[in-house]
């Protein structure tokens, strides 16, 4: 190419894009993001506190969850909508997998890293508060926050694969809707049962998602180790054979299960009041919170 030539406006845009987030920007955008799940977890305990009679009858520790659950069902929905676009849309980063990025894919990046931020304080204070630890998802939110705080620092590596990673969060809205109307005795209900098949599917793509990374990894192996730095290499890998051997199947797992015999693996592995109309007592070993 002349090097007087110009860049067609998507080749300028992944290679001048880091240009336009020095690190104050960066800074801010995390700090956008923390800010952002933090009010909507306020919010969201404002306005259950206020509108259902449900949430006012839970326990302290049940009103975090509850206030937890529509804050990562919220990101979910940011997840989804950055990861289908990332899949679906001819942009930098679908032509140049290891190496395109956007500016739309920076901002997705940077105020996930706050949600992450946000979401292991928050979740590592509800586990000294009140002294619990579901180990599966305090693994599965420190790999997340490890690789996109790495990403947002990275100016080498591309955001296809961070823009195809956050696509997993796909689940987390429907795994909200789930636990809140458990909470509310309405298991018994079609759309609670419409919206368990929907999250079990949902859990599903998450595992083809997963094939689908690792298919990509083979086939730009040697670029991505040239443009991936070490440690985020060793962080995607780890974390994605965790999630491919262990998390999606043990987590779609005990989601079909829980269609089958609905009861709250999170407090006390005993049904709902409301749920379970034979008065059925709940036979479940494993206390488990799927994101």
């Amino acid at each position: 190419m002349d090097p007087g030539q110009q860049l067609p406006p998507s080749d300028a845009t992944s290679q001048v894009i880091p240009e336009y987030f020095p690190w104050d920007l960066r800074f801010q955008l995390i700090g956008l993001g923390f800010s952002f799940y933090a009010s909507v977890f306020l919010l969201t305990h404002l306005l259950s506190s206020s509108l259902t009679h449900t949430y006012s009858s839970l326990q302290a520790k049940e009103k975090v969850f509850w206030n937890l659950a529509a804050t990562r069902a919220v990101f979910g929905i940011q997840s989804s909508v950055a990861g289908l676009r990332a899949l679906t849309q001819d942009s930098g980063l679908s032509r140049d997998i290891v190496m395109g990025q956007e500016e739309w894919s920076w901002f997705n990046i940077l105020t996930s890293t706050g949600f992450f931020v946000f979401e292991n304080a928050a979740f590592h204070t509800y586990s000294l508060v009140f002294r619990s630890l579901d180990l599966t998802l305090a693994t599965h939110h420190l790999f997340a926050l490890a690789g996109y705080g790495g990403a947002s620092m990275s100016d080498s590596m591309g955001h296809f694969v961070p823009m195809a990673v956050l696509l997993l969060e796909m689940s987390t809205p429907f795994t909200c809707i789930s636990w809140m109307l458990l909470k509310a005795g309405r298991a018994s209900s079609l759309f609670w049962k419409a919206n368990q098949w929907v999250m079990i599917h949902m859990f599903h793509c998450r595992m083809v998602l997963t094939y689908y990374l690792w298919w990509l990894s083979f086939n730009h192996w040697g670029d991505i180790n040239n443009h991936f730095p070490l440690a985020l290499r060793l962080i995607f890998f780890i974390g994605l054979v965790l999630l491919t051997i262990i998390m999606n199947p043990f987590w779609t797992y005990k989601k079909t299960m829980q269609l089958f015999n609905p009861v709250d693996w999170n407090f006390g592995n005993k049904p709902v009041p409301g749920n379970n109309p034979k008065g059925e007592e709940a036979d479940v070993a494993v206390k488990p919170h799927a994101s």
